[in-house]
């Protein structure tokens, strides 16, 4: 549940692998944001999955012990308002529905209309 609520929900960017290319640090650290998504837990949800409801701390700041995440993500949604990015972030319920969305958009036969998610460039 860590890894598709983290990974997959909708709103959670895809990227080309064409853009890893001259990719600047700034430009890194912009895609591990946009390309993942957090989602609320108590304590115990959240210390049985190794804090990783933090997923977007996680990406950002790989090396840091998971149980500083939730302290970090202050700061990191704090840059998010002051910069106007998003922070992709809700209930463990409500996380898990968008990547039902996503999941069975993925599953439909090619040809059929879907919302669709572009890669980004």
């Amino acid at each position: 549940m860590n890894i598709i609520c983290g990974h997959i929900p909708d709103g959670v960017e895809t990227f080309d692998p064409a853009v890893l290319e001259g990719e600047t640090k700034g430009e890194w650290y912009l895609r591990q944001m946009l390309g993942t998504a957090n989602f609320e837990a108590g304590p115990l949800l959240a210390f049985s999955g190794g804090h990783l409801c933090y997923q977007v701390e996680h990406h950002l700041f790989p090396d840091l012990p998971s149980d500083r995440l939730a302290q970090i993500s202050v700061r990191v949604r704090e840059l998010c308002t002051k910069y106007d990015l998003p922070y992709n972030t809700g209930s463990f319920l409500r996380q898990y529905f968008r990547t039902q969305r996503i999941i069975h958009e993925l599953a439909l036969p090619d040809g059929l209309p879907t919302v669709g998610r572009e890669y980004r460039r």
